[in-house]
């Protein structure tokens, strides 16, 4: 089987009108687990949401290829069914479906019909994945992360990202609002996907998660380009100094778009 490929090539994105996305390239294989960071306002949330397909989200310019396909030809659950999976920095709640029978319906709808998992082989699955994260067994059959804390929204999207095993991830600041514990739980399911057929982009404020998650490539993202890529030395860096030094690297002015990025 060939290694998964996701590659992003001159991606322009708009958000009622600004232009937050500007020539952003990027390539993840399968086995690699990429981090973007980058101050507030660069962009780092809106490519998440455009690669998705949020409706917010203009792509005026670009492509991206998965296994040689463009995705932005697809609905968003045409998406979803070859093998893309955000994991959201404000997951929905849903009223009304549980978390099992969403589970459920999900993987049957990528499995296809005809090809649907049997009751038994879901819910042993379910079990195990919820045993890996901690959580307790009462939310299988509670509504979809409603009523739940910041804390479980992010641990029942990671049980999401287990159970429909995509061939890629988008994580959207999924470290945001965990404890060190929580964090750990969340690293050690993310870290579990890791092989072959599996890649994963996260997106980060903070070098704490990379902690956890080794990253392959770090990459630098400001005015809606990659200005830095390196190794997981550079997230550490990130860490102690900022980015200043990059921006005077650079030559870049203070960020002109963060109201945009952060109401979007």
């Amino acid at each position: 089987m060939a290694t998964p490929t996701l590659k992003i090539e001159n991606l322009h994105v708009e958000v009622e009108g600004t232009e937050i996305i500007k020539d952003f390239n990027l390539e993840i294989k399968g086995g690699e687990i990429h981090a973007i960071m980058g101050p507030n306002g660069t962009g780092k949330s809106t490519l998440a949401s455009a690669i998705m397909g949020h409706p917010k989200y203009t792509v005026t310019q670009g492509k991206v290829l998965l296994d040689g396909e463009n995705i932005l030809d697809m609905d968003v659950d045409e998406r979803a069914k070859a093998g893309l999976f955000l994991g959201m920095q404000y997951p929905s709640e849903i009223s009304g479906v549980t978390n099992s029978d969403f589970l459920r319906s999900a993987i049957n709808t990528k499995r296809g019909e005809g090809n649907e998992i049997s009751l038994m082989k879901f819910i042993r699955k379910m079990d195990e994945k919820m045993e890996q994260l901690e959580m307790d067994p009462s939310f299988a059959q509670r509504y979809l992360n409603e009523g739940f804390s910041g804390g479980e929204k992010k641990r029942n999207e990671i049980l999401q990202l287990l159970m429909l095993e995509p061939k890629f991830a988008i994580l959207d600041e999924i470290d945001s609002g965990l404890d060190i514990d929580a964090l750990k739980v969340v690293a050690n399911g993310v870290n579990s996907m890791r092989n072959p057929e599996f890649g994963c982009l996260i997106i980060t404020h903070y070098q704490r998660l990379l902690n956890y998650i080794t990253p392959d490539q770090v990459h630098v993202i400001m005015q809606g380009r990659i200005v830095k890529s390196g190794g997981a030395e550079l997230a550490e860096r990130l860490e102690n100094e900022g980015y200043d030094w990059i921006k005077e690297e650079l030559g870049i002015e203070n960020e002109k778009v963060g109201e945009q990025e952060q109401e979007a």
